[in-house]
């Protein structure tokens, strides 16, 4: 490989687009929504606990809710994010470079807030809940400074290699009017139509051609998407609840996005997107005192989804042909307990599995989807006979991937390596009103 072939392709890797996951998790899917059930480990399939978390996981198990209810919460959500790369010498051709150079770079990327506003309305003698939830489901921001070209600190950001600085940003929010029908005592069923509203951003864009220059994707309107999920919810008489749920693929519009090429002529450029299929599997027990525990398993089908789940590589034209993420499973577990009339406290658990493989790191060294283990922590503290403060703190343990840097048609350079490493704390305030 010789450097000048790095001229383009490194560039494009610094803004690999990790589609709305800023949150933590499974992936590009936020875990949870909402205090309560992020604080429970984002377990919610079948413990309805705030108007939120059963929303956004299982549409059905709103007739589980013990009144109506309005919920309204914001998350300050903290990436400590670092990209890192070696070059070994003579890795890119005789003398290139003399010497092995290596180096650690942090996002400067601030703190991100993420929005939730949930309502649910149960109107009195009758067998339907209906439910209004405006969700923040994803969201991604990269900001990477340039290394020196003199005395590159970072190879894979230094324009002696063809690098330079990065910047990458998006923001998903999803709205879900929802509707559940009891069938029985014990049965309910529960479905929500989901419309997506995505703002995104990316210097350089990987997805697009660099012959005519590196493309960027800065200049679009804001991109709208669409799907569905669809719940059943059991209660047994016993104390235990019993849940399943399925959200459809979020389709989203392809955008287009307006720049110049290298003789500033005008181009544009696009690209297609879904987010994943997602099955989920949930259980809770009440029969303990002031208890309450629940559980849920996901099966995320990244592997079946545009872009994310397209093979990693490139067209003959030097774009990006997808980010090749594998299908995964997801495990979140919470307790709850009524410590006194006034106070409850929670505690949580999240684990997934990476769904990027070692062998794509130079794809994805920008997505933050590796994390996974997480864990959280919660109280609701009632400041009136309808009104709850709630807080949660969640902490994601830092994971890693490493790889080779990839040159056209995919070739895997020997003697290189890049390697994206993140941690994450969050603090979730909100307050859920009864009505």
């Amino acid at each position: 490989m010789k450097r000048q072939s790095c001229r383009w392709i490194v560039p494009f890797v610094l803004a690999a687009l990790g589609l709305a996951e800023q949150a933590s998790g499974q992936g590009i899917v936020v875990p949870g929504v909402g205090p309560v059930n992020r604080s429970m480990g984002s377990a919610g399939v079948a413990a309805p606990l705030d108007a939120a978390g059963a929303m956004h996981w299982n549409p059905a198990s709103l007739t589980g809710m013990k009144s109506s209810e309005f919920v309204i919460g914001g998350e300050l959500l903290y990436l400590s994010t670092h990209l890192g790369s070696t070059v070994e010498a003579n890795a890119l051709g005789p003398g290139a470079p003399p010497v092995t150079l290596s180096g650690e770079t942090r996002s400067h990327s601030g703190v991100s807030i993420l929005p939730t506003v949930a309502v649910v309305f149960q109107p009195d003698d009758s067998r339907w809940t209906f439910g209004l939830g405006m969700f923040s489901i994803g969201g991604f921001g990269m900001n990477l400074p340039a290394s020196s070209t003199a005395a590159p600190e970072n190879p894979i950001l230094s324009p002696a290699f063809g690098g330079g600085p990065a910047y990458s940003k998006l923001a998903v929010l999803q709205l879900a009017p929802s509707a559940a029908l009891q069938l029985t005592e014990r049965l309910s069923i529960g479905f929500a139509p989901t419309f997506d509203i995505a703002e995104a951003a990316l210097d350089p864009n990987p997805f697009a051609s660099p012959l005519l220059g590196p493309p960027e994707a800065t200049h679009t309107r804001t991109i709208w998407g669409l799907g569905f999920q669809a719940g059943i919810y059991y209660e047994h008489e016993n104390g235990w609840h019993l849940g399943a749920s399925y959200k459809s693929p979020q389709w989203f519009e392809e955008p287009t996005f307006y720049g110049t090429t290298i003789t500033d002529e005008p181009r544009t450029d696009s690209f297609s997107v879904t987010c994943p299929a997602i099955i989920s599997l949930g259980a809770a027990y009440s029969g303990l005192p002031r208890t309450v525990w629940a559980v849920d398993l996901r099966y995320l089908d990244y592997s079946n989804t545009r872009l994310f789940g397209d093979d990693a590589g490139y067209t003959l034209d030097g774009a990006w042909t997808g980010l090749g993420w594998e299908s995964v499973f997801s495990l979140a577990t919470g307790l709850q307990y009524q410590l006194t009339d006034a106070l409850s406290l929670r505690v949580g658990y999240c684990y997934c599995d990476n769904p990027i493989p070692d062998e794509n790191t130079f794809f994805n060294i920008a997505s933050t989807a590796i994390y996974q283990h997480i864990v959280s922590v919660g109280a609701s503290w009632n400041i009136s006979c309808r009104t709850s403060l709630v807080l949660a703190y969640l902490k994601a343990f830092e994971n890693s991937i490493s790889g080779p840097w990839v040159v056209p048609p995919g070739v895997p350079v020997p003697g290189t390596s890049v390697t994206a490493r993140q941690t994450i704390d969050c603090l979730v305030a909100g307050l859920q009103v009864k009505f």
